[in-house]
């Protein structure tokens, strides 16, 4: 049995079997370029397998060896990948610049950070293991562009006959000279492996005179700009001042390009990477640096807290009292990870997870309840009295205590909600109310939340709460 067999029998011990099984087809027969920055919703749509399956499964996968995870930052306006990652420690919370759009950016983890997966070449070789081996085009699809652009052989055919007036390889150290007949357009001279471009305004009356422009490509300082042409004759002078080769393109910057560029599809981000349970526990080593913090736009908080816990000691004696918060913690966790969330930290008897939609912290909350209902019952005692709060908005990825924790009043706010319960409610904030799948979540379930202002302890306003009452269980 080869190494890579080997791996595979122990990834099917925690692994779904039919996940296993489409991982090895597409090792086996899959385009070298299927297997490099593989999206996984888009694997798991292919497949027909289950999201949190395939991404448990590839996270498993990647820590045997067999994948190679990456954290790719990407442009928002292109979907270009402006810089790539092995770990997450690696990420800066500084700007990024994306010189094909001109703009910069912060890697905010929400949509502009995805996380992909490669065939570690100990499995397979492809060409994305030796980039410079890549044809430009290759290059620029498997390189350059995230795992979100939709770009088939029909968009990239386009690409070649509608967008791209010429493109050439230029290896290290050496000059080339293009004579171009500019139209009268705005043109994009860019150039993906030092993350290049320089912009043409050809504009005004055509000339017969030949115009000339040259830029130098080095790893100090890459070529921007724009510089205004006439349509006519140029002749571009390209010099590589690098020690590996550089791929130039001149691209019409139309309709076409921006066509072929609006095609997206979703992506794996890595704010949903954050809150995989699978994650948390598999690569708990790849935390944030002390130093680091992420921006995360929105995020759904749910606490909980088990009411009257030290009476309960006292009650039912430590061995029982003992058992039964440990049933109650192996039901909260379980419906956690079932409604796509992660347990941050556990705090004695309360639980802090996350969400990456409001609805799944409903869901996950109202299970919560009934599993706590059937608990009690099976005893025939109310001894098991869970209280939840659940709060969405912006917040701070960071490392606390050497653990990926989060930060900031966010944060803050749904600690203190859940502690407005005084019995089985659940209490939910007006950013969680606003999201249309949890008002289809309550209609669904004839659920009338009872609206009222709150004051919360260490928070400046009163807040509006909706309470979800006990008899809605």
């Amino acid at each position: 049995m080869s190494d890579t067999q080997a791996h595979f029998a122990v990834l099917r011990q925690t692994t779904d079997p039919a996940v296993v099984d489409a991982m090895q087809q597409l090792i086996a027969d899959g385009h070298d370029r299927d297997l490099n920055r593989i999206n996984l919703l888009d694997f798991s749509s292919r497949t027909g397998l289950d999201q949190e399956k395939v991404i448990s499964g590839f996270l498993h996968a990647s820590r045997l060896g067999l994948f190679d995870m990456s954290w790719n930052v990407l442009c928002p306006g292109c979907g270009g990948v402006l810089d790539a990652h092995s770990t997450l420690k690696s990420l800066r919370h500084d700007d990024y610049n994306c010189a094909l759009c001109a703009a910069g950016y912060e890697a905010s983890v929400d949509d502009l950070v995805e996380v992909a997966f490669t065939v570690s070449p100990r499995v397979r070789r492809i060409g994305a293991h030796d980039p410079n081996t890549l044809p430009i085009w290759e290059y620029v699809r498997q390189m350059f562009w995230s795992s979100g652009i939709e770009l088939n052989e029909d968009s990239l055919e386009r690409l070649l006959k509608e967008v791209t007036l010429e493109s050439l390889e230029l290896p290290a150290g050496e000059k080339a000279l293009l004579s171009l007949q500019l139209p009268k357009q705005f043109l994009i001279v860019f150039e993906p492996v030092t993350h290049s471009a320089h912009f043409f305004d050809v504009q005004g009356e055509p000339t017969t005179e030949r115009q000339q422009f040259s830029i130098v490509f080095n790893k100090l300082q890459a070529p921007t700009g724009t510089t205004v042409l006439r349509p006519g004759p140029l002749r571009l002078s390209l010099d590589n001042q690098t020690d590996t080769r550089v791929l130039p393109a001149v691209w019409v910057a139309a309709d076409a390009l921006h066509e072929l560029l609006g095609k997206r599809k979703p992506i794996l981000t890595a704010k949903r990477m954050l809150s995989n349970q699978t994650f948390r526990d598999v690569f708990k080593a790849d935390n944030l640096t002390v130093d680091q913090r992420l921006k995360i736009t929105a995020l759904t908080f749910l606490f909980t807290d088990l009411k009257g816990s030290t009476a309960l000691y006292e009650r039912v004696g430590d061995l029982a009292a003992f058992d039964l918060v440990r049933a109650h913690f192996h039901a909260l966790l379980e419906i956690i990870a079932s409604e796509h969330g992660a347990v941050v930290k556990t705090i004695g008897d309360a639980v802090m997870a996350t969400f990456i939609r409001p609805e799944h912290a409903l869901s996950a909350g109202l299970r919560m309840r009934a599993a706590m209902k059937q608990l009690n019952t099976e005893r025939g005692k109310e001894d098991l009295i869970v209280k939840i709060g659940i709060h969405e908005g912006p917040c701070l990825a960071v490392t606390l205590n050497e653990r990926q924790d989060y930060f900031g009043q966010t944060v803050n706010i749904a600690a203190r909600v859940q502690s407005l319960s005084t019995s089985q409610e659940i209490h939910l904030t007006q950013p969680v109310m606003e999201s249309a799948e949890v008002a289809g979540i309550l209609d669904r379930a004839a659920i009338k939340p009872i609206q009222k202002e709150a004051a919360l302890r260490g928070i400046a306003d009163k807040l509006v709460v909706y309470e979800i009452p006990w008899s809605y269980c």
